[in-house]
């Protein structure tokens, strides 16, 4: 009889402690905020903007501030505060955003770090020449420090097409984002700017405002007439924008502007690295908004795999740390 009122109490005490280890877990997994609302903290508090969080998230804008706003209620306490039209961290949100702005930095690296050991093979990438010269090429050494086990083959095709070749494991394609069939990630919007070498900043000519353009000579990309847009956008209708020499390539252009032959307008993923590099500046910050941008895009259910998953997550960051570095007056 004592045995089995015994066995009973043991019954009761186990039960007892697994009851408060589920409670435990319970009150554990309360204490800590969903991971998709941190995500979109973290790019609000970057950007200082729902709507380029959004951008960066594919989402919607009110999807974003629906984040943030459960975010806050779970927290207790306010992470932004609006000054006139800006979008201000508060003391409390500043304070959290350091923290999980490491938090996901060693979790980005962990990730790398795994795909890496996994990530082997030749990656294909196909894309037009003047991305692959002006912006893949001078930054692929980082990948390639980041993941040895993947040989990155370069494909450069003067048309792009609607779909992948058979051969390609990845690509990036210039234009509206609508492939069907494929996953599309934004690397780029696209504004075009006007870009010229700093010597035509001074002198008698000198460049100070957009109506100056008219005593200087213009250069054309043979595939687009942006310069007639942008004349006509601005109202500038006594500028002849027929004028100035036609070049086959957008990165001859670029060259041209480089060594002062000319006024280019040039978008703002080439021109980055001349500008920062000095050898091209952006004379004033009247822009053409595009409405084009620069996608990477892949089989959906080949997105994933190690090597394709490894490049899509290391371009994508690249991409949106050197945006966010890049910023003009414009978009403010």
């Amino acid at each position: 009889m004592s045995q089995i009122k015994k066995t009973n109490r043991l019954t009761v005490v186990s039960c007892l402690l697994n009851c408060l280890n589920i409670e435990a877990r319970i009150t554990m997994s309360k204490r800590l905020p969903p991971l998709n609302a941190l995500r979109v903290f973290d790019a609000a508090a970057r950007h200082l903007s729902f709507t380029r969080a959004a951008d960066e998230l594919f989402v919607t804008q009110a999807a974003v501030s629906h984040q943030i706003k459960s975010l806050e209620d779970f927290l207790g306490l306010k992470l932004f505060r609006r000054r006139n039209r800006s979008l201000l961290l508060t003391e409390e949100g500043q304070s959290y955003f350091q923290d999980i702005k490491e938090i996901f930095s060693q979790l980005t690296e962990a990730t790398r770090k795994l795909q890496a050991r996994s990530a082997k093979g030749a990656l294909t990438v196909s894309l037009l020449p003047s991305f692959a010269i002006q912006w893949l090429v001078p930054r692929l050494s980082s990948f390639n420090s980041a993941y040895p086990g993947i040989d990155v083959r370069i494909q450069a095709v003067d048309r792009q097409e609607d779909k992948l070749a058979d051969d390609v494991d990845v690509a990036i394609f210039y234009g509206r984002g609508n492939w069907p069939g494929l996953r599309v990630e934004k690397l780029y919007a696209e504004y075009l700017l006007p870009v010229c070498s700093p010597a035509l900043l001074t002198g008698d000519k000198a460049l100070k405002t957009p109506a100056d353009l008219a005593q200087h000579t213009l250069l054309h990309d043979a595939s687009r007439r942006d310069w007639q847009t942008y004349t006509r956008q601005l109202g500038l209708s006594h500028i002849n924008v027929q004028q100035g020499p036609i070049f086959s390539h957008s990165a001859m252009v670029l060259q041209a502007a480089i060594h002062g032959q000319g006024v280019a307008l040039a978008n703002n993923v080439m021109s980055q690295s001349e500008i920062e590099a000095g050898r091209l500046v952006c004379p004033f910050n009247d822009v053409l908004v595009s409405k084009n941008a620069f996608y990477l895009v892949c089989h959906d259910s080949q997105a994933e795999l190690g090597k394709i998953a490894a490049f899509r997550q290391w371009i994508l960051a690249k991409a949106a740390s050197e945006q966010e570095k890049f910023r003009f007056r414009y978009e403010q």
